[in-house]
């Protein structure tokens, strides 16, 4: 596993639990129960987890705005 990978899941559970801890709070205090807080977090920790990821790995394939790394590949090839 390269460093990046490991730079993009270390960002994607710190960002999590970040993210988490708020829809937590936002859910306990819209249905005023803090179970159904906790649970709306729950679930949101493992589904926007996975989605995260996958968009952090997808923006680092992606040339998108990045003209160096642009120039570095065609130079290469």
């Amino acid at each position: 596993m390269d460093n990046s990978v490991k730079r993009h899941i270390a960002k994607t559970i710190t960002w999590r639990v970040i993210g988490t801890i708020d829809t937590m709070f936002i859910g306990w205090f819209v249905s005023g129960d803090i179970t159904i807080g906790l649970s709306i977090g729950g679930f949101e920790l493992i589904s926007k987890m996975g989605l995260y990821y996958l968009h952090e790995r997808a923006w680092y394939k992606s040339n998108f705005g990045l003209t160096d790394r642009k120039s570095k590949t065609n130079d290469l090839e």
